[in-house]
């Protein structure tokens, strides 16, 4: 007799039937709204323009830059960011599902009114809008890792906190062999690449130790995610401290090389940011396409979607739980030590303690905004790496905003996005939760 395993249904109340319509989202809109309209619709000099730049002087084909009423455009996307809100609220009131489109709307008004206000009157600079975007690619790379290594262990049904230190680790491992290859080898790019090779290897060996605990000692996933994370920090700084300040050759500054695709690379704006990048931006698009196919389209997908979701039925045809989740777990981990490459041969930077910034913590929430999907993962890493590209272009156009405010927009970025989601996403149902057979 043969049984087939199907996708695994878990049957979910209702929350705005149980609850009546939610208001959080037309509310935090018309908030946002209404702050974005004084401090940058009536907040912008009148007189002033502000410039966009599009094209870079190696653009195939050359776009004019553009300048505007600062004050008068301003007004104009807040007041429709104010009605986009009212919208919202319309569509709540009347129970009607508008979608998506309205809070993208909503997000790219008040993006482009802060642009405005923030190019306001600068005659010596002006907003590069392809830079902004490139910016958001580069720096949205190891938040994509970071994401899809904690998709690959929580649709298994284990909980990755230690996103931090497998990208931690990944960034110390790559700088170590790095440095080493090319000391002997005499060559830099040997070196990165070798360095790239050695990442994936210190994120999965912190993956093992999270499976170890987790799956075969049944100890709580999150409270062992963040004892790895304090091990990483441990460790790599004491490495550092030792191994690479007694050998200054280690820690060099070595980077990849981009690789420039001929003929796409010359398109204006979509060229430079998707075609002229080094090998980890190119393996991330790869991971999400492959992950987005082999999740939802393959009998491994189905059988990792089943231990996450019901193990118990997944074991009675025949899947061997705790093994998955071991697996999946070292595979998470190696992802996410290789998204820590970026932090040292993919920017050409030497490593230095505690580098990645918590930018595994903004991993986790991208998975979570992503709802748990590598394609969902890419567009909120990308929303969190254009906050944080954001903050560089505010920093090279001069602004009244204090610095220690600027570092604070991914992070603020990522409490907004992820407050937004309480109530309406839904974990794996078995994460976090030990199979005992």
């Amino acid at each position: 007799m043969t049984t087939t395993l199907e996708a695994p249904q878990t049957e979910q109340p209702d929350a705005d039937v149980a609850s009546g319509p939610s208001w959080k989202i037309p509310i935090l809109l018309g908030v946002v709204g209404l702050i974005a309209f004084i401090l940058f619709g009536l907040g912008t000099p009148s007189g002033t323009h502000t410039t966009f730049v599009v094209s870079r002087g190696s653009d195939a084909i050359q776009i004019p830059s553009w300048a505007v009423p600062a004050q008068a455009f301003a007004l104009f996307l807040t007041i429709s960011a104010l009605l986009l809100a009212g919208v919202s609220a319309w569509g709540v009131a009347t129970r009607r599902k508008l979608g998506s489109w309205v809070p993208i709307l909503f997000g790219l008004a008040i993006i482009a009114s802060i642009l405005v206000w923030a190019g306001a009157g600068k005659t010596a600079t002006s907003i590069q809008v392809t830079g902004l975007l490139i910016g958001t690619v580069v720096l949205a790379t190891p938040l994509v890792f970071g994401a899809l290594a904690g998709m690959v262990c929580e649709r298994s049904g284990v909980v990755n906190i230690a996103i931090e230190g497998q990208l931690l680790s990944g960034a110390f491992m790559a700088a170590l062999v790095a440095g080493a290859v090319a000391g002997a080898t005499g060559s830099s790019t040997v070196g990165a690449y070798a360095g790239l090779l050695a990442a994936p290897l210190a994120g999965a060996l912190l993956g093992a130790m999270l499976a170890l605990f987790a799956v075969r000692y049944w100890v709580d996933q999150i409270v062992v995610g963040v004892v790895l994370n304090v091990l990483a920090v441990g460790l790599t700084n004491f490495f550092f401290g030792t191994v690479m300040r007694e050998n200054p050759d280690l820690n060099r500054a070595i980077g990849l090389p981009d690789i420039t695709i001929p003929l796409l690379s010359d398109i204006p704006v979509v060229g430079p940011v998707f075609f002229d990048q080094n090998l980890l931006v190119y393996a991330m698009y790869a991971l999400v396409i492959i992950f987005n196919v082999m999740l939802f389209k393959s009998r491994w997908g189905l059988r990792v979607r089943a231990v996450g979701e019901h193990p118990k039925a997944a074991d009675t045809v025949g899947i061997k739980v705790n093994r998955t989740r071991v697996r999946n777990t070292i595979l998470g981990g190696a992802i996410a030590g290789l998204g820590g490459a970026f932090f040292t041969v993919a920017s050409g930077l030497a490593f230095n303690k505690e580098m990645t910034g918590g930018k595994g913590y903004i991993a986790l929430a991208a998975m979570i905004l992503g709802r748990w999907s590598p394609k969902g993962a890419l567009a909120a890493a990308m929303l969190f790496g254009f906050a944080d590209s954001l903050r560089e272009q505010f920093g090279i156009i001069g602004t009244s905003i204090p610095s220690q405010f600027l570092a604070m927009l991914p992070y603020l970025a990522t409490i907004f996005a992820v407050a937004g989601l309480v109530g309406h996403v839904r974990p794996p149902a078995a994460e976090n939760i030990p199979y005992k057979k």
